[in-house]
């Protein structure tokens, strides 16, 4: 056992862990209820500037997809002195063949969509329309204050804190650093969006290895509780909010306990984004109990971040990084789901091995709901809007639950995680979503029965 004296702290560096902590839970973890939701402040924030820039939104995300391939153009092929001199420009823009590529089209597809050019199938409402004039804009404004406050959690001793007292559930239920359960929170009251940029910047400053970044990004990026209510009452349902957002939390737990634990995570390797091999050591000092190690953790973090310009400059960053790297992944994979979802019968076929599993569980409709199973990869609105129109109560609760545990949609959290630094491939993510399918239908099936 590790042996460390409790250190004797002034009350001004304890307030500089607690005032910056306070301000951080009560933007991205207060739930408000804000016009007649459930919500946070980040997402306020958010809001407001999605009405006040709401009729350029479309234009400002095609300028800062195709100024981002620009960047890459100029990266690659004429290597200026300012890149190679700066890690994070020459991160941001100098990137493997396929995010290139992937740049490339989210580029075509964004301008095509801008100005209605081109094919039908690329710019219409359900396909890159929907991302640009609808997703696109919500993850700018998120991004802008979710990026700009995120060292508020990051920086100022938050993670520590909890790290200590959290590792002992942590580790043996989810097999997860303590600090990870600050991933959670984020994400189920805020938006799953947070949760990615919060776990990709955790990962990247070496505090996760690849295996718990891809478990907290593909595991705990929840949906959050109002788009929930949305999902829910697309079905008609709004009235059993309660008992389906009971259902969903049950279904997720044990996801959350089974999947780290089966391929592909489970064989994620157990090293740092830097490539050192290790652990971070969670390890509780003799003479300190979780609590008061924690709070030494937080305050000596907090000690090292007294700069304002720091914590600006670390915050203009982190938005560069959401919009420039996520954007182009986001338009470009998330538009080419959504053409294959809305014209093509591939998700309708991939959905027909659901039939028999349905129907041995007792699930009315069967047919209709498998068509439901696998469309969710594409984005998870889908689901609801094709199971709206089942007879079956006890059909829709169902199909409306699963699209929400599934949590890897193209259109979102998996075009997130594909942009970010969280080292997971499309082919990782397209398994994790069918074994998060699989998991989670028992567990709402078994509900939905009680329930009706």
């Amino acid at each position: 056992m590790i042996d460390a004296s409790r250190k004797k702290y002034t009350s001004s560096e304890i307030l500089k862990f607690v005032i910056p902590s306070l301000i951080g839970i009560s933007f991205f973890m207060v739930p408000l209820k804000y016009n007649g939701e459930i919500t946070i402040p980040i997402a306020i924030f958010s809001g407001w500037i999605q009405d006040w820039l709401s009729a350029y939104l479309p234009e400002i995300m095609t300028f800062i997809i195709v100024l981002t391939l620009l960047g890459t153009i100029i990266a690659k092929f004429l290597k200026p002195a300012f890149f190679e001199k700066s890690t994070f420009f020459k991160n941001l823009f100098d990137v493997p063949a396929i995010w290139f590529a992937a740049r490339i089209l989210g580029s075509i597809f964004a301008v095509m969509t801008l100005f209605q050019i081109g094919p039908e199938q690329v710019w219409s409402e359900y396909t890159g329309g929907l991302l640009l004039n609808d997703l696109l804009p919500i993850l700018f404004s998120v991004f802008l204050f979710a990026g700009l406050f995120l060292p508020l959690l990051l920086n100022f001793g938050l993670l520590e804190f909890f790290g200590s007292l959290l590792t002992k559930i942590m580790r043996p239920v989810f097999r997860l650093p303590g600090r990870s359960s600050i991933d959670c929170v984020a994400s189920w009251l805020g938006d799953g969006t947070i949760g990615v940029l919060l776990t990709s910047k955790q990962y990247e400053e070496g505090y996760y290895t690849k295996r718990e970044a891809a478990i907290i990004g593909t595991t705990f990026s929840v949906v959050s509780i109002t788009f929930s209510l949305v999902v829910i009452s697309q079905v008609n349902l709004g009235h059993l909010f309660v008992p389906f957002y009971l259902t969903i939390t049950a279904a997720g737990f044990v996801a959350a306990i089974i999947s780290p634990r089966i391929p592909p995570l489970s064989r994620k390797p157990d090293t740092y984004y830097n490539g050192q091999e290790g652990g971070l050591d969670e390890t509780i000092p003799k003479g300190h109990t979780p609590v008061s190690w924690g709070l030494s953790q937080a305050i000596e973090k907090a000690k090292g971040n007294q700069s304002g310009k720091h914590f600006f400059e670390q915050g203009a960053k982190n938005i560069l990084d959401m919009w420039m790297g996520v954007a182009p992944i986001v338009m470009a994979l998330g538009t080419l789901a959504l053409i294959i979802a809305e014209y093509t019968p591939v998700f309708k076929y991939l959905g027909m091995p659901f039939i028999p599993l349905l129907q041995l569980m007792q699930v009315p409709e069967a047919a209709a709901a498998s068509e439901t199973m696998i469309v969710g990869f594409a984005d998870m609105f889908l689901p609801s809007v094709i199971g709206a129109s089942i007879e079956s109560e006890l059909t829709r609760f169902v199909v409306a639950a699963v699209s929400v545990t599934q949590l890897i949609y193209m259109s979102e959290v998996g075009g997130l995680l594909l942009g970010s630094k969280i080292p997971v491939s499309l082919k990782d993510l397209i398994i994790i979503f069918l074994e998060r399918t699989i998991i989670t239908l028992p567990v709402i099936v078994l509900a939905a029965h009680i329930i009706f």
